[in-house]
């Protein structure tokens, strides 16, 4: 029997791909929310968005579900919510201006998001992230591209 050698990068492009296209097939997206909502994938994805402009972690909270992880190339593996705000909101928020969102491909219960995010003092940076959702909470997400160089903080600063 023979053995291919297949990297969890290749298996990841070729799992993503998929579910873009998968979610990229037309048909309803409701999120259920709390307080009675009834949201989009796409509504709750852009409401993620601009908490983060309005620079208030009470909008963003909301939007998280309790068990809320996070996961970055950058080493956050699965890390909680309240660590994602000391590790990542806290650090980060001073240095985004706003978010463009260029691609958004949602499905009933999940969104893969291409975003040119610009820092305060005028510089910018892409990345994809992929948002799980339930029940009108983000449970999870998944940033790509999050290489040190890739932060709020360290485009604004001209890190590498």
């Amino acid at each position: 029997m023979t053995s291919i050698a297949v990297s969890r990068r290749d298996l990841l492009t070729t799992g993503a791909c998929a579910l873009v296209g998968a979610m990229s097939l037309p048909g309803p997206a409701r999120a259920s929310a709390s307080g009675g909502q009834n949201l989009t994938s796409e509504e709750l994805v852009r409401k993620w968005y601009a908490a983060w402009e309005q620079k208030d972690w009470g909008p963003v909270d909301c939007l998280l579900a309790d068990s809320f992880t996070f996961t970055s190339a950058a080493g956050d593996d699965h890390i909680s919510k309240a660590a994602f705000k000391a590790q990542c909101w806290e650090t980060q928020i001073n240095f985004i201006k706003k978010f463009d969102l260029d691609r958004i491909a949602t499905g009933a219960e999940d969104a893969f998001v291409k975003y040119l995010c610009h820092t305060t003092n005028g510089k910018s940076f892409q990345n994809v992230e992929y948002l799980r959702i339930k029940n009108g909470k983000l449970q999870s997400i998944e940033c790509y591209f999050g290489a040190q160089s890739s932060f709020p903080s360290a485009v604004s600063t001209g890190q590498k």
